[in-house]
């Protein structure tokens, strides 16, 4: 049969309401039916398989999976599985204002008063008092012109540096940096290199090689380091950025709340004025007990956002009674400095006594999050599972997340934890060690 009757007789199948194969319009091999078959199968996705590997590995080890395990209320110092109470080092709930009972009163008074969406995207209709009175607060803390809330921190990134960036400028980032960060470097175009992490002087070496060559160079790092627990030294990178005419995005999703003398963040701990980063990244749902992001920075910017980048543009405005809890914890963080103190306190507590004992604690400076360095997938995923059998719920990460090698277990610490519960982690962690 040739190509003109192969062709007629697919009009005339298409006539009759017949099913045409795909066979009858474009003879196919065996092999090229079968490579089709598996394009059209989700089980043949690599991540999916990839999975399968990792789930398989750990039933021939007797290792249960760690992770979606279901907390039955508040998740804080301690939290309730399955019935039993842990001792619980796997939330950003750092300053306890997530369960707050006036964090949560003005969620629910938001309700009552704006029900619970705003039914619209902010441009068209979805705007409310809240955000704005949120917006200011945080602009207020920084110390710069304006603020804009976003509903998602990962979608904040994505939409700020994929919108801003494009093919004739270049994004420099730590080489640590968060998923969201890459995702917004890769849609929007720009060349994107990676530097050694925290290393301002590598930075520098490739600004003097790069920069002539691209219109807009965008740094981004971050505030705190959430595998590591670790920070840069943002006076070096401000100057840097300056030397070299570029853009320095700094993202506080673990920072704030958390560094400072009073919790704000990074800029406190430096004691930098808020105009010297260009961008101010955070999220509302660690400290400040909410959900979603923001950034924060000149008016030029915040204006620019708002009414012309996808993630904002088209996305329906943050709901009411997410808005206000953020207020909320911003205006407790202010007023009750003590559970900043409280909480590092007991981060270097967990890290010095830490130390005592032995245990590797990678880069973790002891504010917040500290890492135990395991060296393997395996031992982070038994040592998971010794701890949690004995009331104590830690998440281990493990390869690709990290090197093979740097597998660990990533401790986060609340401003409720106890000496003493802290004293008993590090005591059935050696112990786990020891018996494994």
């Amino acid at each position: 049969m040739n190509q003109s009757e192969t062709y007629i007789q697919t009009i005339l199948a298409r006539q009759k309401n017949q099913p045409t194969s795909i066979t009858s319009i474009n003879p196919l091999t065996q092999a090229h039916q079968d490579d089709f078959d598996k394009a059209c199968r989700f089980d043949q996705f690599a991540g999916y398989q990839q999975l399968q590997i990792i789930s398989k590995g750990g039933e021939q080890f007797g290792i249960s999976s760690p992770f979606f395990r279901v907390h039955e209320g508040i998740a804080g110092a301690t939290t309730q599985i399955a019935g039993r109470e842990y001792i619980n080092y796997a939330s950003y709930n750092y300053l306890a204002l997530s369960g707050d009972e006036r964090v949560s009163l003005a969620a629910k008074q938001a309700i009552d008063q704006y029900g619970t969406s705003v039914s619209a995207s902010r441009l068209v209709s979805g705007e409310r008092p809240l955000h704005r009175q949120l917006e200011t607060a945080i602009a207020e803390l920084y110390g710069v012109d304006d603020a804009v809330v976003m509903v998602s921190g990962h979608a904040t990134n994505v939409t700020t540096i994929g919108y801003l960036f494009g093919p004739q400028d270049l994004i420099l980032h730590d080489e640590f940096i968060h998923n969201s960060s890459l995702i917004g470097a890769q849609l929007s175009g720009a060349k994107r290199l990676a530097f050694p992490h925290n290393d301002f002087a590598a930075l520098e070496t490739l600004l003097t090689e790069q920069r002539c060559h691209y219109q807009r160079v965008l740094i981004i790092i971050e505030g705190l380091y959430s595998m590591d627990g670790d920070y840069p030294n943002l006076p070096e990178f401000i100057r840097v950025k300056q030397q070299h005419r570029a853009f320095l995005m700094v993202d506080e999703a673990h920072s704030f709340g958390v560094m400072g003398d009073t919790g704000l963040g990074i800029r406190e701990h430096f004691h930098i004025d808020g105009s010297a980063v260009d961008i101010w990244m955070g999220t509302l749902s660690k400290s400040l007990a909410g959900c979603g992001g923001f950034i924060a920075g000149e008016s030029a910017l915040i204006e620019h956002l708002k009414c012309l980048a996808p993630g904002f543009l088209y996305s329906v405005g943050m709901p009411a009674q997410v808005a206000a809890p953020a207020l909320a914890a911003l205006t407790l963080l202010q007023q009750e400095p003590e559970r900043v103190h409280a909480l590092q306190a007991r981060s270097a507590y967990f890290l010095s006594q830490a130390h005592a004992l032995g245990i590797d604690t990678g880069l973790s400076q002891g504010i917040a999050i500290i890492a135990a360095i395991s060296g393997s997938s395996i031992g982070a995923a038994r040592l998971s599972q010794a701890l949690f059998a004995k009331g104590i719920n830690v998440q281990p990460i493990l390869y690709p997340a990290v090197a093979e090698k740097s597998a660990r277990l990533r401790f986060f610490i609340s401003c409720e934890h106890s000496l003493q519960q802290i004293d008993a982690t590090l005591r059935a962690y050696c112990d786990a060690v020891q018996t494994l």
